[in-house]
């Protein structure tokens, strides 16, 4: 087994390199591994970075992954960390040692050995994945919209329902392709619309006998009263509205029980006949953080944290973003598994680390809410912002809540490659939307 060490300086090993993950190492290596004061090091078991919340527009082709993915060693050479390829398995706090399992190659041939990464301190951020809370036959006949290859997957089998609609002409209500969505949330609903919108251009390019309202039906399941259940009820109605416009089927108060390569069966008796089924209606840490070494998890798998990010038994262990279960308060919910929060920890974080190397406290976490915002592709964009603009919440949607959801992804950017490569990729975006189909057809 090769180990990664290094005696002469302070080692920060950070497990997962998610929208928290990449911009604590970009941070810390700007701070410390520039300076020679730390070795940063980046553990993930991908080369490329995605940010998540890009995913479904991956999935419905509006949107080509290699444009957007930015390479990790390229990263790190030019930020002052290190990277290493790999996906953790194990750790032993008492050596202070984390584990990878061994990376195959395509053909399934080890390209990398089992290695073991010592650590001074150590940030776990590997983020989250579906949850399918146990429901029959979920995890056999779903897309678990929560990874790059599964969204990429989706994309392939959308395409291909398209082209086999265009060589059997039907007429309209016969042989309508299902796709079903089980979650109301930010991105099922996300996805709902852009899949209408990609629809809707695929059969402007020459499928003739392909018509997305009469050979493609998109259904959301959802079991809590209302779609966006966690967001103002104000902007729930706002999104039920839009969908409901271009033909969105929506079921809500409805709880699935089984999933079959039929279909979806709900708890009242429902039954929806689908050929793709995405589930994304919860979200859990990764299951082997349950047992590992000892580290305290809730029943989501989240690693337990105090309020400085640390975890609750060993001080030179912390986790950010979906992965921990951080609290705001006395009485109040953790804070919410969302890419603002992980901005936010990890710009936190990236002070109490420093801070501890000068011999200073750790600072604590306090999460501000700036609200939400549900892009519905073309149709519309809706959100409610909140705390500086004004006491409660102020609704937005239209042209204001479009530009401030693009800001979104351009603010992550910006924290990862600086202003001036974010202006540059921008141009390059602009000009390749004028170059490129609007769809991705492969």
């Amino acid at each position: 087994m090769n180990t990664v060490q290094n005696e002469a300086l302070h080692q920060i090993v950070i497990v997962g390199g998610g929208a928290g993950g990449l911009e604590l190492a970009v941070r810390l290596g700007k701070r410390l591994g520039k300076k020679r004061k730390a070795r940063i090091i980046l553990v993930d078991a991908s080369r490329t970075h995605l940010w998540k919340p890009l995913l479904h527009q991956v999935a419905a082709g509006t949107l080509d992954s290699h444009a957007d993915e930015r390479e990790y060693f390229a990263l790190a050479r030019s930020k002052h960390f290190e990277f290493r390829l790999g996906r953790m398995h194990g750790l032993s706090r008492e050596k202070k040692e984390i584990y990878l399992e061994p990376t195959l190659d395509e053909e399934g041939i080890e390209l990398l050995p089992q290695q073991a990464i010592h650590y001074d301190q150590l940030v776990i951020a590997l983020g989250s994945q579906t949850n399918d809370f146990g429901t029959k036959g979920a995890n056999e006949n779903c897309i678990m919209l929560d990874s790059l290859q599964a969204a990429e997957r989706f994309h392939h089998k959308l395409v291909n329902c398209c082209l086999r609609a265009q060589s059997q002409k039907q007429n309209a209500g016969e042989g309508r392709f299902t796709v079903t969505i089980i979650g109301g949330g930010a991105t099922g609903v996300e996805l709902a619309a852009e899949l209408h919108m990609t629809t809707k251009i695929l059969s402007s390019y020459g499928l003739v006998n392909f018509h997305p309202e009469k050979d493609l039906k998109i259904v959301i399941v959802d079991a809590s009263p209302r779609l966006l259940q966690m967001l103002p009820e104000r902007l729930s109605d706002a999104v039920a509205k839009e969908l409901r416009s271009i033909a969105i089927e929506i079921h809500t108060n409805e709880k699935v029980v089984e999933v079959s390569k039929e279909g979806v069966a709900m708890a009242s008796g429902k039954f929806i006949p689908s050929g793709i089924v995405v589930w994304a209606a919860g979200i859990k840490a990764p299951d082997f953080l349950r047992n590992l070494d000892g580290l305290e998890t809730n029943r989501l798998n989240q690693l337990v944290v105090h309020r400085n990010l640390q975890t609750s038994t060993d001080v030179s262990i912390f986790a950010i973003g979906d992965c921990c279960a951080c609290p705001q308060g006395e009485g109040q919910a953790n804070v919410p598994p969302r890419a603002q929060s992980a901005h936010q920890q990890a710009s936190c974080l990236a002070d109490s680390l420093c801070r501890s190397l000068e011999g200073k406290p750790l600072k604590e976490f306090t999460y501000k809410d700036h609200g939400s915002l549900v892009s519905l592709g073309n149709y519309s964009t809706v959100g409610s912002l909140m705390g500086a603009i004004a006491s409660g919440s102020v609704f937005i949607e239209g042209t204001l809540a479009k530009w401030m959801y693009w800001s979104l992804h351009k603010h992550h950017q910006v924290a990862v490659n600086g202003w001036f490569h974010t202006w540059l990729s921008t141009w390059a975006e602009t000009i390749d939307r004028v170059r490129n189909p609007r769809i991705k057809l492969h």
